[in-house]
């Protein structure tokens, strides 16, 4: 029987809630489908922060290197650690560490979801670049609390950066609907996405296949609400396909359905998979979680593992679940409801 190496980062709120939920369903596919999952849990949340003073330990990285794959719940607890200390502490530093450089978000109604738009049948795969652009960190602050502080945040591209998000990208549109749509602003920032634009455009000829557009970031956000049904492969800057991936969980149902995976296709490096939907401390441990987000990441992690068996039954359960009603409004169905209805239709 195959294995497979997991580390789970239950880490804040909500995290642990539906990090236990996902665990249920990828088990039960793993007995179904002939894998096993060896796991090992790490306690590294704000509240480890606030027990040691860091997100994770000094050789958090290093024990993540052993893994075949990375799962996290969740990570924030904004009344006890600022968000800028958590994210920069954990989320940050293992995208970066592992060369996770795609972050890979899919945007579609499950089966008995009802959007906020009148569109139905839209099916976006949005590729965002995950370790440099507008969050490459570079920038500072000084004279601070001085009438004449100076704050910078500098975007930094680099064209092996932007270069293999876009094949990353194009490879994507290959498997799918063989279009692709680069989100820049290059009417006004004349030098890193007109650089973008040039890098796409160099790339775009080695899949003459694709059919490609390119958008301003203002004219995509307004498509996507629109007429998504034309979209298939987005692929935008860090700080664009942030924005846009979370407009797309908003189409969707929302924050629930938003499932991801930062991936590291070109080393054996491990990738790692979560919701994006946040540690939502307020309603943490009270049994009312939308999991659904969550089971989401973990078959996209067990179809990056290989077991696309696997992962395809369990989008086929989830939407069985939801089919019925289930998971589909805020508050309706509690998590350990929603796990139960996945469990059954995966088993069926």
């Amino acid at each position: 029987m195959t294995s497979h190496k997991i580390a789970l980062i239950p880490g804040d709120g909500i995290g642990v809630d539906v990090t236990d939920a996902t665990m249920q369903v990828l088990n039960a596919a793993g007995a179904r489908f002939g894998f096993s999952l060896e796991t090992e849990t790490f306690p590294w949340s704000c509240e480890y922060y606030l027990e040691t003073g860091a997100m994770m330990p000094a050789d958090g990285i290093e024990t993540l290197r052993t893994f075949d794959s990375i799962y996290l719940g969740a990570v924030g607890w904004p009344d006890t650690v600022p968000d800028s200390v958590s994210l920069h502490g954990l989320l940050l530093p293992i995208r970066k560490a592992f060369t996770q450089y795609a972050n890979i978000r899919p945007h579609r109604l499950l089966a008995g979801v009802e959007g906020p738009l009148k569109a139905e049948g839209f099916d976006i795969l949005c590729i965002r670049e995950n370790t440099e652009g507008e969050y490459s960190g570079a920038g500072g602050r000084v004279h601070m609390g001085q009438d004449n502080e100076v704050a910078t945040e500098v975007a930094v591209f680099t064209r092996k950066g932007v270069e293999r998000i876009i094949r990353f990208g194009f490879e994507q549109a290959m498997q799918r609907r063989k279009h692709l749509t680069s989100v820049t602003k290059s009417n006004a920032q004349k030098y890193s996405m007109v650089f973008w634009d040039e890098v796409t455009r160099e790339v775009a000829k080695e899949y003459p296949e694709v059919t490609v557009s390119h958008m301003h970031i203002d004219a995509m956000c307004a498509k996507m609400v629109m007429n998504p049904a034309d979209l298939d492969v987005i692929v935008a800057s860090n700080l664009f396909g942030d924005i846009l991936t979370d407009l797309g969980a908003a189409i969707q149902g929302g924050l629930g359905f938003a499932a991801s995976a930062n991936i590291c296709p070109d080393e054996g490096t491990p990738s790692m998979f979560e919701p994006v939907h946040g540690s939502a401390p307020d309603i943490a441990g009270k049994n009312i979680a939308n999991p659904i987000a969550a089971i989401w990441s973990g078959a996209m992690m067990l179809e990056h593992l290989g077991e696309t068996e696997a992962a395809a039954a369990i989008l086929t359960a989830i939407e069985a679940a939801t089919a019925q009603g289930v998971g589909t409004r805020p508050g309706a169905s509690t998590t350990e409801d929603i796990t139960k209805a996945v469990l059954a239709a995966l088993e069926a």
